[in-house]
């Protein structure tokens, strides 16, 4: 009996694992986005560097909706295992492929109508679990179809970035709120929590019509939701967690939200931005400091979801976030400075940090492979 036993739990994690390789080439294809929009980006800070005319260009479109438009879609959709989901991060891969292969409507198109599949996997959500975290991340959902849509019609980039940053802030926000229910929050902390959700999300359509006000309103949702989690996250009660790895997350987690106040802080500040330095570390102290850091906390649990592996905790995981802290508060100091070389160099150590964690997510994956399932 027990052989038997222990025979049919090898077959049941053998079938796992071959269900699991399925979404390696679309996690694959992901990452290999992030690379070419990280080349992208150090062409946007002038480093020369081989590259097409319109590579520069496409650095937000292939950060936002390639490398994060294809993850998070993938990961709901493994998670709740209808086929038809599956065909959101089909979508934005192809959207990014065509973008870079053929410069014009078609990659926007594609991320479109995976942004739209994608919305439709978040109301799935809220029809079977209708509550504040679900109905947040729909918005997020709903923001990246509205952005998506605005760039299609025209709409520079300055002002409709807000939808795009509304989208992972957002999406980000419910899943910290959904993973914080076991502290059983306050009703009260819960409706302030969607509260500040929508003051973000009303600053983004404002901004749409009018920038300089939609773009202290948006930053006003930053700034409370940053504070809310600070105060209300499990993350504070993880910083001191007996678990290396679990401290590790919390660590992360703490110190994207530090970046949200300061970022939401400097939009609240400073109004609107069409471009130049203040632009450049408004946009990457939200999308670096925050999304990027809530990435390295998150990847320990979204890897092993979507891959079946075990991320085995090493200590030099703490090089690759203050790594990452450490060069934007260069590259953020250039910006402000007008100091072309310090937010160039900034900016490259800000990919190394990044580089250095795929490298030690994928090595610890790799040792993890054929950890016990159980």
């Amino acid at each position: 009996m027990r052989q038997r036993k222990v025979r049919e739990n090898v077959q049941l994690y053998n079938h796992n694992m071959k269900l699991k390789k399925r979404y390696l080439p679309l996690v694959a294809l992901s990452i290999f986005a992030l690379l070419v929009a990280m080349w992208a980006g150090l062409l946007r800070l002038g480093w020369s560097l081989p590259a097409s005319p319109s590579l520069a260009l496409a650095h937000g479109p292939l950060m936002v909706c390639g490398f994060l438009g294809t993850l998070i879609p993938l990961e709901r959709a493994v998670a709740i295992r209808k086929k038809w989901m599956f065909a959101a991060p089909i979508l934005t891969t192809l959207g990014w492929v065509f973008l870079l292969a053929r410069p014009g409507m078609s990659g926007a198109v594609l991320f479109t109508l995976g942004s739209l599949v994608t919305l439709s996997i978040l109301g799935f959500m809220v029809y079977h679990e209708p509550k504040i975290h679900t109905v947040v991340m729909a918005a997020g959902g709903l923001a990246w179809v509205s952005g998506n849509i605005l760039w299609m019609t025209g709409m520079p980039l300055f002002q409709m970035v807000f939808w795009w940053m509304a989208f992972l802030v957002l999406t980000i926000a419910g899943e910290r709120l959904e993973l914080s229910r076991v502290l059983h929050p306050p009703m009260g902390q819960v409706r302030l929590f969607g509260l500040f959700a929508v003051l973000l999300l009303v600053g983004t359509v404002v901004a749409t019509f009018d920038l300089s006000l939609g773009t202290r309103l948006s930053g006003t949702g930053l700034l409370a939701l940053g504070l809310w989690f600070l105060s209300n996250d499990i993350a504070r009660r993880n910083l001191h967690h007996a678990a290396p790895l679990t401290r590790y997350i919390a660590h992360c987690l703490y110190a994207g939200f530090v970046w949200l106040i300061v970022g939401g802080g400097m939009m609240l500040l400073i109004g609107a931005q069409y471009a130049g330095l203040y632009y450049d570390a408004l946009l990457h102290i939200v999308f670096v400091g925050f999304v990027m850091s809530m990435i390295f906390g998150h990847a320990p649990i979204i890897f092993p979801a979507i891959l079946q592996v075990q991320i085995i905790f090493q200590p030099v995981f703490y090089v690759q976030l203050l790594l990452l802290h450490l060069s934007l508060i260069i590259r953020v100091v250039g910006d402000m400075a007008s100091l072309q070389i310090v937010r160039q160099w900034g900016g490259l150590l800000n990919e190394v940090a990044i580089l250095l964690f795929l490298a030690m997510t994928g090595l610890t994956a790799w040792k993890g492979r054929h950890a016990n399932p159980g």
